[in-house]
């Protein structure tokens, strides 16, 4: 029994719909001793027009009717997506078989033979009723799958988002700041060109700066290399020999001057017709042009790590591409492990196990990359930071072979069969949803026609994919 005002699980709100006045209060007056609660109408047309303002459990419909049959009210509902999943319940004459049969073929539930018996009546509308209430569960479980399964999504772009945003801000923020060093360095050399200008003699240094150019360009982007200790000697005596010539930033010049491989005999040869002032003023045009052509070069590693991290995120989401197309796995793999670059730490060692000119699998390629993408982050959970990340790729008999392996702790016997159920997790409660691995095995097995698998002993857990290289979608 119901409390309040709701009705049992079984009793239902019913729309009768029949032109005969006599059969639409006989119906009436039999499904309310049933307990049901019934609208009625007299014809298609005003069928429809309450159908578009309540809800109903169950519509009887008769089938001849003036103006809009009961063929038009049938096909009009289930035209409509908000009606087409009513039952309907056809009210017939015996002598209407063979309309009863076409309105059964039109998505119609059931029929009731005129005139009815009520204990028929009673049944066909507990089946019927029964069935919408499987529906509706199902549809609401449904719902709910997709709404979780959007929720886990989410989660991992969120993840990822993260990520990437802590991936871009170095470089970002290293470019930034050599852009604001770069400003600086170049009002320092315009002070230099000046102080060349007011020079009486400058022909002798603008061959000494010209002669420069070139080492300083080559040194900064490979500087001199010789061992620490040399290093350190080197930059003592430059240091002396700079603050005997009177240059006041000695300490922080000697160690620019080292990295081009200059020493202080080799700067006492340069220019030796050059004034002592006109030195020092050669001396810091090398130092600010070193500076500027490093922060350049800084500038273009960093502006260039963005633009590859940027080109790995679009070839990751399959951006402005087809959703399905001719996939190269190793891509998506290598497109997967740069957007989980904040994951792999010095500490993680990645193992590729790549068979050469592995062939090419049609595939919805940013679904196959969410596979990878919960693979290796549930592998790396496995080793926590630390350990080996095995990507394996085979071909055989007209299946492409996908590992994905950890020498972490490994899965217990009794949980390995559960490992692809729907919100089984291992994870501690807020760590995980129990949707990832269910997604990448309705991903590979029903999306893609594929095999998934899981093969765990202690120090090793393999994820094995199979993928059809001829997949036609």
């Amino acid at each position: 029994m119901s409390d309040g005002n709701q009705l049992p699980m079984n009793h239902g709100h019913i729309l009768v719909v029949d032109d005969n006045r006599m059969n639409r209060q006989k119906l009436r007056i039999n499904l309310e001793q049933q307990g049901h609660t019934v609208e009625l109408a007299e014809d298609g047309s005003q069928a429809l027009k309450i159908l578009k303002n309540e809800t109903f459990d169950v519509v009887l419909l008769d089938i001849l009717m003036p103006e809009i049959d009961g063929f038009q009210v049938l096909r009009t509902m289930k035209n409509d997506p908000g009606l087409r999943n009513i039952p309907v319940i056809v009210i017939s004459a015996v002598d209407e078989i063979e309309s009863v049969v076409q309105c059964i073929e039109m998505g119609a539930e059931d029929y009731l033979q005129k005139p009815f018996n009520p204990v028929v009546l009673q049944a066909r509308l507990n089946a019927s009723l029964q069935r919408k209430k499987l529906r509706d569960l199902e549809k609401a479980y449904l719902e709910q799958e997709v709404m979780l399964r959007q929720n886990e999504k989410l989660a991992t772009l969120g993840k990822l988002s993260a990520g990437m945003a802590h991936e871009l801000n170095n470089p970002a923020s290293a470019a930034r700041r050599c852009a604001m060093q770069l400003s600086e360095a170049f009002t320092r050399l315009q002070e230099i060109h000046l102080q060349m200008r007011e020079s009486k003699d400058n022909g002798s240094e603008i061959d000494t700066f010209l002669g420069l150019q070139n080492l300083i360009k080559e040194r900064t982007v490979r500087p001199y290399e010789i061992d620490a200790l040399t290093r350190s000697s080197r930059e003592q005596e430059m240091e002396t020999w700079l603050e005997e010539l009177g240059v006041d930033n000695a300490w922080e010049i000697a160690p620019v001057l080292v990295n081009l491989g200059l020493d202080h005999a080799e700067l006492s040869r340069i220019g030796p017709d050059l004034e002592p002032l006109q030195k020092i003023t050669t001396i810091h045009w090398v130092t600010e042009s070193a500076l500027i052509y490093t922060l350049l070069d800084e500038i273009l590693q960093g502006t260039s790590r963005v633009s590859a991290i940027v080109d790995g995120l679009k070839a990751y989401s399959y951006m402005d591409q087809a959703p399905i197309q001719l996939v190269n796995i190793h891509a998506g793999l290598e497109s997967t492990l740069s957007v989980l670059q904040n994951r792999l730490t010095s500490r993680v060692s990645v193992v590729r196990e790549y068979t050469p000119d592995l062939p090419q699998v049609m595939a919805y390629g940013s679904e196959l990359n969410q596979v990878w993408t919960n693979l290796i982050n549930n592998a790396l959970d496995s080793i926590d930071g630390d350990g080996e990340l095995h990507l394996f790729t085979a071909c055989d008999n007209g299946w492409v072979n996908i590992e994905i392996s950890d020498n972490g702790p490994g899965i217990a016997p009794e949980i390995l069969g559960k490992i692809f159920d729907p919100f089984f997790t291992t994870k501690p409660p807020g760590k995980g949803t129990g949707l990832g691995l269910n997604i990448c095995h309705n991903i590979v097995v029903q999306k893609h026609q594929g095999r998934i698998d899981v093969v765990s002993t202690p120090g090793r857990t393999t994820f094995k994919v199979q993928l059809q290289r001829n997949f036609s979608g």
